[in-house]
């Protein structure tokens, strides 16, 4: 049972985070505390993509020249050894059991996506404070109720 438990720990620790993340997405009324929980929900969906891209004994999808010359052969290098129960599972389909790089590829992408959209958020954060002088949304509430009640500013 236990075995079991530590072999799928990354995804206790995925769904761990993205409860917390979403909590203070929800418990919050605090602008940055719900930027910090977005974030940490976002990171938690990045660590699910790269488990979900892992392959157990897969090795990286790298070329390297072998033979000088202009007819120079590519042949597929292995970077690490791969384990013997591994190796003799995939004796059948294939010499060398490659890792897809494309889940890595697309979670590099996201983070900076995500990194450009908190700075974004917490741009429009300090736009917020400059405008209401609070960043807490019961704040930002009460003076637009008022406003839009009283039609002024004070």
């Amino acid at each position: 049972m236990f075995s079991v438990i530590f072999e799928q720990y990354n995804y206790a620790v995925v769904i761990i985070l993205m409860m917390t993340g979403l909590y203070v997405v929800f418990a919050s009324r605090n602008l940055i505390k719900k930027l910090v929980g977005l974030s940490l929900f976002q990171t938690s969906v990045f660590l699910l993509y790269i488990t979900i891209g892992k392959v157990s004994g897969g090795q990286p999808p790298i070329i390297v020249e072998t033979h000088g010359g202009d007819h120079a052969l590519l042949e597929p290098v292995l970077v690490a050894a791969a384990a013997p129960n591994d190796a003799a599972a995939y004796a059948g389909q294939s010499d060398i059991l490659y890792s897809n790089p494309l889940p890595h590829v697309l979670i590099l992408t996201a983070i900076v996506v995500g990194v450009a959209t908190l700075a974004i958020g917490l741009a429009l954060v300090v736009r917020i404070r400059e405008v209401y002088g609070t960043i807490e949304e019961d704040g930002i509430n009460a003076l637009d109720y008022h406003y839009n009640l009283e039609g002024t500013d004070e």
